[in-house]
């Protein structure tokens, strides 16, 4: 059996056995038989409709605990499923008249902590002194609905048991499931269970949650034993293996769009702890040893890289990334905790910073999180420039940067103006309340995020410690480009006025393609080390920043500001006019906080260098950055010195979050082509991994546009 790799051959660590068992899950095996039972239904139910949606929701986690399929795979090695197909889609899997009645939760990762180090007994306990506490308020009902859900848990969990006991070969899954997760792990792999079991029930139930700090929840149980001799280092990576394994259920072929791996389930490595101490362990090196062998890409895995990051683990990371997938991901964690620190988050806090399961900042187990991405060059090309209307007219570049600025402002400021569901409800002036109209229930993930039991109030109702919802600007380095290429023809070079400009950009360039490749062609522009158009890019960021700075002054929750796109390029690139670095309407443009498509010239080191010149502390929630290296270019123990250094020079110059993936235009090409060769290919697409061959045409297309060339 063969795990595909673009660059180099997989190594074989694992067991037949466990490979197999990968083997079978990524070519869709587990993700088929999921699709056999969609939903649990409703239907039978006298009087359903006429429910509160809270009582809907929790007579649905009953049936679902009750009734959802049990799978065990042959040789698992932990136990739990998410076996019902509408949870894939992101709904809870019930439906009613046919129809899906509720949409779940995503963009978080759940308190594993809490759960593998004092047991969901514990939180039983905690859930029961709040009934008491809210009986008779309006937060009574909810505080009910978690005693129950916890109770059709451990109805769930039951199933489990009494399905393993009749199996003697799963004996150790028994037994390690009959502890877990009611109780506190005693044991490297019971914690292992502990984590897997309740990921599952959340998954179960519809819910997108991401995983967190692995490392950090293992490693000192593998650690003692280890010492104790009750497990070695190459039963702990079988046991890794199958956690990996496992993540895989939902693999099901076919064309997703966006890919089929896009369900947030997304782990850290490494980095210091709440103390400053590095928690780098037994278990960061046995996930990188998982990843390298089986190429699994369902859990985008990204490792914290600070100024005291061994160079074992830099060079470990690089072997990893070399083969491609784009599994790999880094965090410059000193620039990351400045950022959190600097919004009023307390050091052992920010220290423990993890991701929403793509790559937006978040303290695990604590916070709400959502993102308002919106389109920046849209609001230069309709509003500063007025649909390219040969009436606009600016007397000098600042003039025209600080309308574009005070359109941006007022843009931003709409978005949460818009949004009834973020009003703000003060019945109560010692507890500040949130609400959706109407909320959502979502007690099964408010279970596991801090502050929701004790306060009586949901994930959605502003239950958790932090709430965040933070605006995400994209396209900004095409804004950033339109705006040199301005400064440029017009303002620097006088080439021609702006009016005589924006009218040859309504025409889409038409009959001035000598013009229009000048424009592609004279100009340096961002993404190649040229100060002069970086520093409008990083202007930009400051000014974003500021004015999220200025709206969260006035708010009831957080409003950092973020850089990305997700891929979103693809579905404004409709909306969009000519551009005026010469690119012509429709054109797919930048991604994240990645040069445009074709005007990086420089290679890598020249990205970086570009995108690290904005003061990223500003963008709390992320500002990604995506290179794409050729293969060729990472061959050989200097290939792997050339991607270390690429890290470390990120770091040290201040970048946030860099996705690398090591790709081929012509293999993704050949992909296309021939999908039936190439299944397990996996890319790097932004916050997740997706098999090439899920995408769609137009995704696949964008990837290889973005792919890089020879550093």
């Amino acid at each position: 059996m063969e795990f595909f790799a673009t660059n180099g051959i997989r190594p074989v660590r694992l067991s037949e056995d466990t490979r197999r068992f990968a083997h079978e899950s990524v070519n869709h095996r587990y993700g088929k038989e999921t699709w056999e039972c969609p939903a649990v239904s409703m239907d039978d139910i006298d009087g359903f409709d006429k429910l509160s949606d809270i009582d809907k929701y929790d007579r649905i986690i009953e049936r679902i605990a009750k009734t959802a399929p049990i799978r065990i795979c042959d040789g698992e090695k932990i136990s739990g499923a998410a076996t019902l197909g509408y949870a894939i889609t992101h709904n809870v899997p019930a439906t009613f008249g046919g129809n899906l009645i509720f949409g779940s939760v995503s963009h978080l990762t759940i308190d594993f902590e809490t759960v593998v180090r004092c047991g969901v007994d514990h939180i039983q306990r905690c859930a029961e002194d709040a009934f008491k506490k809210h009986k008779g308020t309006e937060r009574e009902r909810f505080a009910k609905s978690c005693l129950n859900c916890l109770d059709y848990f451990r109805i769930w969990h039951g199933r489990y048991l009494d399905a393993l006991s009749i199996l003697p070969e799963y004996k150790d899954n028994y037994e390690a499931l009959k502890n877990v997760p009611f109780s506190p792990a005693k044991s490297f792999a019971q914690a292992l269970q502990s984590i897997w079991f309740v990921f599952a029930f959340n998954r179960l139930c519809g819910n997108w949650p991401g995983i967190g700090r692995i490392d950090m929840l293992l490693g000192d149980y593998l650690e003692k034993d280890l010492k104790d001799g009750v497990i070695t280092l190459s039963e702990a990576r079988e046991l890794l293996a199958h956690f990996f394994i496992k993540g895989c259920e939902w693999i099901c072929g076919g064309d997703y769009g966006s890919g089929d791996a896009q369900h947030y389930q997304n782990i850290l490595l490494a980095g210091i702890d709440e103390n400053g101490n590095e928690i780098t362990n037994s278990v960061t090196y046995l996930v990188l040893d998982v990843l390298e062998e089986l190429g699994i890409s369902d859990f985008p895995t990204t490792v914290r890289i600070g100024k005291n990051t061994d160079p074992k683990l830099l060079r470990r990371i690089s072997e990893v990334i070399r083969l491609g997938g784009g599994v790999i991901a880094i965090y410059n964690e000193d620039l990351v905790i400045d950022s959190l620190t600097m919004r009023g988050y307390s050091l052992s806090e920010a220290r423990k910073f993890a991701n929403d399961g793509c790559w937006e900042i978040q303290i695990p187990g604590k916070t709400f999180f959502t993102y308002a991405p919106f389109d920046s060059l849209q609001i230069l090309q309709r509003e500063t420039l007025a649909e390219y209307s040969e009436n606009v007219d600016f007397p000098d570049f600042d003039s025209l940067y600080k309308k574009y600025i005070s359109d941006l402002e007022r843009n931003v400021s709409k978005i949460f103006s818009d949004r009834k569901r973020y009003e703000y409800n003060v019945k109560c002036e010692k507890e500040r309340k949130w609400f959706w109209e109407p909320p959502i229930p979502c007690t099964v993930v408010s279970l596991f995020e801090d502050g929701c039991i004790e306060k009586g109030l949901s994930y959605f109702e502003g239950g958790p410690r932090y709430n965040v919802v933070s605006p995400h600007i994209g396209g900004l380095p095409d804004t950033a480009n339109s705006l040199y290429a301005i400064k440029k023809l017009v303002f620097d070079d006088c080439k021609l006025s702006l009016s005589e400009l924006l009218k040859i950009l309504k025409s889409n360039w038409e009959d001035n393609e000598h013009l229009r490749r000048y424009a592609m062609n004279k100009y340096v522009y961002f993404g190649n080390d040229n100060d002069e158009v970086d520093t409008i890019a990083s202007n930009i960021v400051r000014d974003f920043a500021k004015i999220c700075d200025d709206i969260s002054a006035t708010c009831p929750y957080d409003t950092p500001a973020g850089i990305s796109t997700f891929g979103r390029q693809i579905e404004w690139s409709g909306k969009r006019y000519a551009t005026p670095f010469g690119r012509r309407a429709g054109d797919i443009l930048s991604g994240n906080f990645s040069p445009t498509p074709g005007t990086d010239r420089e290679g890598a080191t020249a990205i970086i260098r570009s995108y690290c010149k904005a003061d990223l502390r500003h963008t709390a929630s992320g500002a990604a950055l995506d290179i794409k290296l050729m293969p060729g270019v990472v061959k050989g123990d200097v290939g792997l010195d050339a991607i270390s250094a690429l890290i470390q020079g990120f770091a040290s110059l201040g970048g946030h979050f860099m996705q690398i993936d090591i790709a081929d235009a012509e293999l993704l090409k050949a992909a296309q082509e021939h999908p039936e060769e190439y299944q397990n290919l996996s890319v790097r697409v932004s916050g997740w991994n997706a098999r090439f061959v899920t995408l769609s045409r137009e995704w696949q297309d964008m990837i290889i546009a973005q792919t890089g060339r020879d550093i």
